[in-house]
């Protein structure tokens, strides 16, 4: 079993309890005491703390206790004599875990006061914790193997900080290899997904924060959502996982609206956003990294800004199947993974944007022939937008801040382009922004001035966080038709649905979801 672990950390045992309560309320699985977070430090207090705990929550909640120093991220500088009571304190009263870290368990005075302790109990077990916290470990497995050595049935616990995505395989290569219990997961954004996917590796416990105010390391993901956004009690070892790759990556509703509907289907699936930056290199290492190891049941990627014309090159270049409709926009918005590392590679974003642009307008796609469109971005999702508008027989202008990139889009689809200045002479019926200005969190920006607005012409906005772009309300003042990028968004999710499980997701509630999720409210409360 993997635990789901909460730490409490609060200046009194009332508190510290109180707390603790409420862990258990929401659905926490274990509970850290971090003592080192109380004002009046003693062997007896800790004592009494840990009982009251018991008294209230019950003999089968396991317990940890963790007493850090300041210097390793302890909350109190407490001297030293005060964490040994401490731990020893703990062990006497049966916890289940006491946490050390190595370095400090190493001084003799403490190794031979816990070992002393532990001798005489039969149901507390030694975590011995190492902790990096500007990057990775030199080697990952030799610390491993030196929790160990210190003390031969110590839990190791490695944490580290993920700098970048691909500093995650480190943590698990080593939670996948059957040594036994141990505790190892990454710090930070790009650490993320191995606090989720410790679950289906098999690591001992995983960190959720009570909410998040309350969060004792970098990267840690609320109780709440582990439990219901990320589905944590459904994963396993059979899981299959899908995700969204991005930078940056925190503000897709992808990972809210895929697992609702896994969850909806009774699917055993798990949908995680992998935050790729650095660019194409680090993308490709990336993919790489994944497909080498096919036992991370990993079976398909959405992929958004700024690596959906490396999908596609990454796809060519490693002979994957591509769809031709991919090859003649440029980019690609959705990869397959199959267990042989085999990849094919699709485009959903087409046929989410035509639809959005149909259904807004209320017009069918032949009527969109001879129609003048002005098209703002020369990126992946413009690439997928103009190539609709332009088999439809739309008459596009480009405009683009860097001009080289608009003229190369529309002379690969036969369009004209202009330089943004030019927004102010534009006659289009239609005009669509492809660009990511007016995104959380820079929801002020906007890629078209509010004077080159009319009443008498639609405006689409391709972003859809926040659904009311300040684009679309400033149009929506002038009287212009407004299209939301939220219906895109969910027109090209079902797409990608239908793409990773070869079933219809429920259109209803991939909206409900989303509108949930943007609103701040719970994305999975219905």
């Amino acid at each position: 079993m993997t635990y789901i672990i909460v730490p409490i950390s609060a200046p009194t045992p009332q508190v510290m309890m109180d707390l603790a309560d409420l862990a258990v309320e929401l659905g926490a699985e274990a509970i850290e005491l971090r003592v080192d977070a109380l004002t009046g430090l003693a062997g007896p207090v800790v004592a009494e703390l840990i009982a009251g705990l018991r008294q209230r929550s019950g003999p089968n909640m396991p317990v940890m206790v963790t007493c850090r120093d300041k210097r390793q991220g302890g909350v109190l500088d407490h001297p030293l004599s005060n964490r040994i009571d401490a731990w020893v304190s703990a062990i006497r009263s049966g916890v289940d875990f006491v946490a050390v870290d190595l370095d400090t368990f190493r001084l003799a005075r403490v190794s031979g006061q816990v070992r002393e302790a532990l001798a005489g109990s039969a149901s507390t077990h030694l975590i011995l914790s190492a902790h990096s916290w500007e990057g990775r470990f030199t080697d990952a497995r030799r610390s491993y193997d030196e929790c160990v050595d210190a003390y031969p049935g110590a839990i190791p616990k490695l944490v580290y900080t993920a700098n970048r995505i691909n500093d995650c395989f480190d943590a698990l290569d080593l939670l996948r290899d059957g040594l036994g219990d141990k505790v190892v997961f990454c710090m930070g954004q790009a650490g993320l997904v191995t606090r989720l996917l410790a679950k289906k590796l098999g690591g001992l416990m995983t960190y959720a924060s009570l909410d998040p105010a309350s969060g004792t390391a970098p990267g840690q993901i609320p109780l709440d959502q582990m439990k219901g956004l990320y589905r944590s009690d459904a994963i396993n070892a059979d899981t299959e996982v899908f995700g969204v790759i991005g930078d940056p990556v925190a503000h897709s509703m992808s990972p809210a609206i895929h697992n609702a509907c896994f969850g909806d289907l009774g699917m055993n699936r798990l949908y995680l956003p992998f935050w790729v930056a650095g660019g194409r290199d680090e993308f490709f290492a990336f993919l790489d990294a994944i497909r080498a190891r096919p036992w991370l049941g990993i079976r398909g990627f959405s992929v958004t800004v700024p690596h959906k014309q490396s999908a596609l090159e990454y796809a060519v270049a490693t002979g994957g199947q591509v769809e031709p409709l991919a090859v003649r926009i440029g980019a690609v918005n959705t990869l397959l993974l199959d267990p042989q590392g085999g990849i094919a590679a699709f485009n959903t974003d087409y046929i989410g944007a035509m639809e959005a642009i149909l259904s807004g307008l209320g017009m069918r796609r032949d009527d969109l022939r001879g129609r003048p469109v002005a098209v703002v971005g020369a990126g992946g999702v413009a690439r997928a937008i103009v190539a609709g508008l332009r088999d439809a027989g739309a008459q596009v202008t480009i405009y683009n801040r860097t001009v080289s990139r608009a003229q190369v889009l529309a002379e690969e689809f036969g369009c004209a382009y202009a330089p943004l200045d030019d927004l102010a002479k534009v006659k289009a019926r239609l005009l669509v922004n492809c660009t990511t200005m007016g995104m959380h969190p820079d929801v002020g920006t906007m890629a078209v001035p509010a004077e080159h607005l009319r009443p008498e012409m639609a405006v689409f906005d391709t972003v859809y966080n926040p659904p009311q772009t300040q684009l679309l309300r400033l149009a929506a003042e002038k009287g212009a038709t407004c299209i939301d990028g939220v219906t895109m968004f969910v027109n090209q999710a079902q797409a990608q649905f239908r793409l990773f499980t070869g079933q219809d997701a429920a259109p209803a509630l991939m909206r409900e979801v989303t509108t949930r999720s943007l609103a701040g409210a719970s994305p999975l409360a219905r």
